[in-house]
């Protein structure tokens, strides 16, 4: 990695399934940054035994999850695109900032208190601390910068919070990092529930969009997304939510304005307006699918990625760890 470049990490949950939303609201933007900045781009399986894996699934999530990325324009030779997992620093600073983070920040964590609620059978001590795991993350890498969405600023701000008591007490030991305020992806939502976000863990089928569905899934999920009686192509997220999400993925996909488009259409139903959105996705995800399916394929390529960038990840990790232990009065290794 480069030395005078901004470091970015960001992580995202290996479900095996990446969202239109994800791609549009994230991805497809984070391929624009590296050129400019030294990015890591985590599969947080570790993040994921918080709530009950079935081990095969959890594996063959993960490799899908790194192909993705790379088939979505991730390039593994600028980006460090690795398994949490492989990177043993991850757990032994998480360790060390369970003893540096309190009680009742942790208490106070928006994602805890939902969890908690839905899997009421395993709330477990992990559930509860993971936010210093998550802080870990960002920490070892001397991270500059972390693209958050609204729903992770709390976790955030809590690293911020656990570098900055570190620092007081040890001097300067970590980057305290800033949330990365870059080029606003689509804010995609739900096709049957437009007024809340399209999600992948929606137990609704039609709900959502996701990059490895077929176009006939595509096309039949779009047909059947959710508008109004009203029968004009008019962006007005208050009144016409559905229509409006509608726009915004193909506003996203095409570059054109919201004015444009509903120029475009003016005097066109709804179903002409549809088969246009679902068309236009079919052709952005084509080629990401069609790589997709080469690196799947490619089993000796993929193998040497996750080796290569696993190697990368443990060097710049360890530097930061070695650092931290040093400071809070470990012994050091005898070689």
């Amino acid at each position: 990695m480069e030395n005078e470049k901004k470091v970015i990490f960001s992580g995202m949950q290996p479900s095996g399934v990446i969202t239109l939303g994800n791609y549009l609201g994230a991805l497809k933007n984070w391929t624009n940054l590296q050129d400019e900045y030294n990015c890591l781009y985590c599969i947080v399986d570790m993040h994921a035994i918080t709530v009950r894996q079935d081990p095969a699934t959890l594996r063959k999530n993960a490799r899908n999850l790194l192909m993705q990325y790379i088939a979505a324009g991730l390039n593994p030779e600028k980006n460090v695109i690795y398994y949490q997992s492989h990177v043993s620093a991850h757990a032994e600073l998480a360790w060390i900032l369970n003893c540096y983070t309190y009680m009742g920040e942790l208490s106070r964590m928006t994602q805890f208190k939902e969890k908690s609620s839905k899997h009421g059978e395993n709330i477990n001590a992990g559930l509860f601390t993971y936010p210093a795991l998550m802080a870990a993350d960002i920490l070892l890498f001397q991270t500059d910068l972390v693209p958050v969405g609204a729903d992770q600023k709390q976790h955030l701000e809590l690293a911020r919070d656990i570098a900055t008591r570190f620092n007081g007490l040890y001097g300067d030991t970590f980057k305290v990092p800033e949330p990365y305020i870059g080029k606003v992806g689509a804010r995609v939502m739900s096709l049957q529930e437009p007024t809340s976000k399209m999600s992948k863990s929606d137990e609704d089928a039609n709900a959502s969009i996701y990059l490895m569905d077929d176009p006939d899934a595509i096309m039949r999920k779009f047909k059947r997304a959710v508008t109004d009686s009203d029968a004009c192509v008019r962006f007005d997220q208050e009144t016409k939510p559905g229509i409006s999400n509608l726009m915004s993925i193909y506003g996203a996909i095409t570059g054109q304005t919201m004015e444009q488009i509903q120029s475009e259409f003016e005097g066109k139903g709804y179903g002409d307006f549809k088969m246009r959105v679902g068309e236009a996705v079919v052709e952005e995800l084509r080629p990401l699918q069609a790589r997709f399916k080469e690196l799947s394929s490619d089993k000796t390529y993929i193998d040497s990625i996750i080796k290569k960038n696993a190697e990368t990840a443990n060097y710049l990790a360890t530097k930061t760890l070695r650092k931290v232990q040093k400071k809070v009065g470990f012994p050091p290794v005898v070689r």
